[in-house]
């Protein structure tokens, strides 16, 4: 287990891409097969049809206050470790929370609409942000962390050529080379079966590393703010190589869905949170006509707000 792992400070990484081509489809002068994310390989595996709307069809769904404590949170969480050492204490964190979430509401003016006559009130929200942030401060001490890299963009082209790509959190590397993923929820920690689920984002993540830099990851963190629990694995050759087939069997079925035009619905509990459910056929619904085709590999090349919480 790599525990308290100490880094020499490094410079901080630059702010998150904001526009990332749609139609790369060409990486270092190679054809581009297509590109999965860790969200949208979910949700593919979740509902096809949710893919279908989410990619294909690219409907908006709504934001949600939950949506957006995520959202805050992280931005507080990043900006934590830009302090001293010694600063990072729980009376800054809180003090970081307000203009983290006024940069939110900056960059979009409309989240505001969610609150007051219809929604949560921003008092009550932000006192739930901060319940999160002392959550983490029990579960790590960050006067005790120099992260290697945070918000970290990563890539990799597979020898199938397809594309996987993604955010990290965060990224502490020992004095001997071990590398922990981090990952924030401002959610609760799943129960075990969904827990392969959760891992699976990990696990995508720590084989991009291992494709990137030559090593597998120590360990893999996922630190539950909802519940105050860590949810922690240890990846190896094996389980990273499985992924990587996964995840070439995931995009040969979601190339099939598009040729055949086939986006099915699975039900499932998930159904509850899902911004669709209207023109769902499991519902009753009826979903609206596919759009012209597009090239596959245009598909899923979008990262959202979802590949960073």
């Amino acid at each position: 287990m790599v525990s308290d792992i100490a880094h020499a400070p490094v410079d901080r990484p630059p702010e998150r891409p904001v526009d990332l081509p749609e139609d790369r489809m060409v990486v270092d002068g190679v054809d581009v097969l297509g590109s999965l994310s860790p969200s949208r390989a979910g949700d593919f595996m979740s509902c096809p049809l949710l893919f279908r709307y989410r990619t294909v069809d690219r409907l908006p769904e709504p934001a949600s206050p939950d949506a957006v404590r995520g959202t805050v949170v992280h931005k507080v969480l990043e900006d934590l470790f830009d302090l001293p050492a010694g600063d990072r204490t729980p009376s800054r964190a809180t003090s970081l929370l307000v203009p983290a979430w006024e940069a939110v509401l900056e960059r979009e003016p409309a989240i505001a609409e969610m609150f007051g006559e219809d929604g949560p009130e921003v008092g009550p929200w932000l006192a739930s942000c901060e319940e999160s942030l002392h959550r983490y401060f029990a579960l790590e001490d960050p006067t005790r962390l120099e992260p290697a890299e945070r918000e970290l963009y990563v890539e990799t082209l597979l020898d199938s050529k397809l594309l996987l790509r993604g955010f990290v959190d965060r990224l502490d590397v020992a004095p001997t080379g071990e590398i922990r993923v981090v990952d924030y929820k401002t959610g609760k920690a799943p129960n075990e079966a969904f827990e392969a689920k959760a891992l699976f984002q990990m696990k995508f993540y720590a084989l991009v590393i291992w494709r990137t830099r030559g090593v597998v990851p120590r360990m893999l963190q996922l630190i539950y703010l909802g519940s105050g629990e860590l949810l922690r694995y240890t990846p190896d050759e094996h389980d990273l190589l499985a992924t990587e087939r996964k995840l070439e069997a995931l995009w040969e079925a979601i190339v099939r869905a598009q040729e055949s035009g086939d986006w099915r619905p699975n039900r499932s509990a998930l159904c509850d949170w899902c911004a669709h459910r209207a023109i769902c056929p499991e519902w009753g619904g009826t979903p609206p006509p596919l759009p012209e085709p597009e090239p596959v590999q245009q598909l899923t090349d979008g990262l959202t707000s979802e590949d960073v919480d």
